[in-house]
């Protein structure tokens, strides 16, 4: 019986291992895998920088900074690809995970090789725009990296199983009871309740989508007026009040889910245009460096 059971508990912690390596997230993957190759490389850069004597400084038009600028301006191209990447679906050795991981840990290396590639000679030209845009383009990934990190736990536990299509579903659930609801109030008391049914509820732009407020909130307004209210059937209203709690707090919860949904996808339209943009800026910089000086 305890050899049977070793063997048991050896192979449910097997088991476990392999679920561990299949749900690895992308900074993890192969151990760390690229994130020790751009380290290593990262080293070699700095090493080679300080053993290398070139005459007078070094700098980005010497034979090193040219070879620097090749294998920067070669990883940015590499690098763009992975939106092409992500259209095409496999688990070999360049898996999405893999070339994600690679995309990240030798995106940052670009920090190292750009800047050495410049031997810290920056001005304003269109050099030092390309330099400066590469790094726009690494901080944006890096945001991007950290919300992708920290988000989708958030948004999965605010959703509490259930879809955003569900969720929206249970707000005109909750407005179609209080469209019956309201009919025994008085006029004052159901008027600000039909403005509740009547608003839009996500109206505010962008800016109240990323931070969660939205302005004029009538389901609020409705809730509030009718809790101060006097006479009239008690009952009636006690029952509209407890579906306007219910629809904000459905209202929070889908709000909420909107928000993080924001949050998690909005870097992407920094990211991708500033990585045509740099794109341009490093195309001038080639083409100056090859037929201006």
């Amino acid at each position: 019986m305890a050899t049977l059971f070793r063997r048991r508990r050896a192979k449910a912690t097997q088991t476990e291992r392999v679920r561990e390596r299949r749900h690895e997230g992308f900074l993890r993957h192969a151990n760390f895998r690229w994130a020790k190759i751009s380290g290593g490389l990262c080293l070699l850069v700095i090493v080679s920088y300080t053993l290398i004597d070139v005459t007078p400084r070094p700098n980005g038009g010497s034979w090193y900074g040219y070879t620097l600028g090749t294998i920067g301006a070669l990883l940015i191209l590499w690098l763009t690809a992975l939106g092409y990447r992500k259209r095409r679906m496999t688990s070999d050795f360049w898996s999405l995970k893999a070339w994600t991981s690679a995309h990240v840990y030798l995106g940052l290396s670009l920090i190292v090789i750009g800047t050495w590639h410049t031997g810290f000679q920056l001005g304003w030209n269109v050099h030092t725009l390309a330099w400066a845009l590469m790094m726009l383009v690494i901080l944006s990934g890096l945001y991007g990296v950290a919300v992708y990190a920290l988000l989708p736990q958030a948004l999965s536990n605010n959703r509490e199983q259930m879809t955003q299509m569900q969720m929206l579903e249970a707000i005109r659930a909750f407005d179609r009871q209080l469209h019956a609801a309201a009919q025994p109030l008085p006029p004052d008391e159901a008027a600000p309740v039909l403005a509740s049914l009547e608003q839009d509820p996500f109206a505010g732009g962008i800016a109240a989508r990323l931070t969660g407020r939205y302005p004029n909130r009538a389901t609020a307004t409705a809730r509030a007026a009718l809790a101060e209210a006097l006479g009239g059937d008690a009952e009636a209203r006690a029952k509209v009040i407890a579906l306007l709690s219910q629809k904000e707090a459905a209202l929070a919860r889908l709000r909420e889910h909107l928000r993080l949904r924001a949050l998690l996808e909005i870097w992407l339209y920094v990211h991708v245009p500033l990585t045509f943009a740099l794109i341009a800026a490093l195309s001038a910089h080639i083409i100056s460096v090859f037929f201006y000086w």
